[in-house]
């Protein structure tokens, strides 16, 4: 019995896509019976132009092989982004030529990924299972200029259409997306088992001990710097408003990084620095060395419906958490993160006042970590995935 399992991303890059597809086939590695072969397509890593470790193409270990192609590099743009993935799909197009599975499995935010793997389900005779990470045709539609979202959206409404439709079983990662299924695909069964905290957090102790806590206080963002975080509507106005009390470290990288950084210097801001994504087993003593961990999204109604990957991390640490979020997330952290303050996206008024509010000591949220521990909650996912290969 064979299994395909599509993903654009893929460690050593770093994002939350790679992380979740680690995961994946981390928990099907632990699964799978030794007559079981799984083959993986993805990337080698491109997620961001200023981390591009080396890493070989290909991998080979037991009964799971994992094929790395080459995709020409990218500034996070569209159309350069559509040009990477169109090199991708064409490989895998080809790899699977003459090639047999029983379950096609994919991981998308962008939709891309998941309809490419329902082309590959139909071309190999394979069941589809889809992960999916993001409400794309609602996302894209919204932070789009108005005339080319309406050209775009039937067409995309369409394609997701005949990708879904495909699929025996979707899985998807916010409860905040649920409605959207039932409403629009109430024919196919539906899961959710949401992002986690994974291995190396739950291993880890993040407070200082009896180290004493800076002056000025560390305020930390790490992740993407695009669109969908909109970290130029609130950074560069809360650093100003906070002034000497806080240092604001942003850790990554991303298409809007060069207009957050205009605006700063608008501003006159001297209390922020910008940071290149890191490596996980560097970026855990960044958490050690932060007094509040920063999460923000931008001010679309497509956003109401996510639960950041993001938070899960951040809650593991202990950490305070100031979230720029609103919908589903906000209820999310007030319901299950303690010492959290949330605030109204793109309000830097209320975002500094969240600041005040924030106890600065770390909190005990051992009962989250272990509701959410990403190991348990991808080999339940799994489980799941590997009886559609033997219907």
């Amino acid at each position: 019995m064979r299994i395909l399992f599509l993903t654009y991303y893929y460690p050593p890059d770093l994002c939350a896509g790679s992380f979740r597809a680690d995961a994946i086939v981390s928990a099907l590695a632990n699964a799978l019976p030794d007559t079981l072969k799984l083959d993986v397509l993805t990337t080698l890593p491109n997620r961001y132009g200023e981390f591009r470790p080396d890493t070989v193409n290909n991998e080979q270990s037991n009964h799971i092989a994992i094929y790395r192609f080459p995709v020409p590099g990218h500034q996070s743009g569209m159309i350069d982004q559509a040009r990477s993935f169109t090199v991708f799909a064409r490989q895998c197009l080809s790899f699977v030529v003459g090639r047999r599975y029983d379950l096609v499995l994919a991981t998308s935010s962008r939709l891309m990924t998941a309809a490419l793997a329902a082309s590959v389900a139909k071309k190999t005779n394979a069941n589809l299972y889809l992960d999916i990470r993001d409400l794309f045709v609602e996302t894209i539609t919204e932070v789009l200029p108005s005339p080319v979202a309406v050209l775009l959206k039937p067409v995309l409404q369409s394609l997701e259409r005949h990708t879904f439709l495909q699929a025996k079983h979707i899985n998807i990662v916010s409860p905040g997306f649920k409605d959207y299924f039932l409403k629009q695909y109430p024919q196919i069964p539906l899961s959710c088992y949401t992002n986690g905290i994974d291995r190396e957090f739950l291993e880890q102790r993040f407070d200082r001990g009896s180290e004493p806590s800076p002056e000025p206080m560390r305020i930390m963002y790490v992740g993407n710097i695009g669109m969908g975080q909109g970290l130029e509507c609130i950074v560069p106005g809360l650093a100003n408003a906070l002034g000497k009390q806080a240092e604001i470290s942003i850790i990554g990288a991303g298409g809007t990084r060069d207009l957050l950084v205009r605006k700063l210097r608008e501003l006159g801001c001297t209390n922020v620095e910008l940071l290149p994504p890191v490596e996980r087993s560097l970026l855990l003593e960044k958490y050690r060395q932060a007094d509040i961990l920063f999460l923000h999204l931008n001010a679309h109604k497509a956003f109401q419906k996510v639960l950041p990957s993001k938070l899960f991390e951040y809650a593991a640490t202990g950490k305070p958490i100031l979230a720029g979020v609103d919908g589903y997330a906000a209820s999310f952290i007030h319901d299950h993160i303690p010492n959290a303050e949330v605030f109204a996206p793109c309000d830097v008024k209320a975002a500094a006042l969240a600041v005040k509010r924030l106890d600065k000591a770390s909190v005990d949220r051992s009962e989250f970590v272990r509701q959410y521990a990403r190991p348990e909650i991808m080999a339940s996912m799994v489980k799941e995935m590997i009886s559609y290969a033997q219907n």
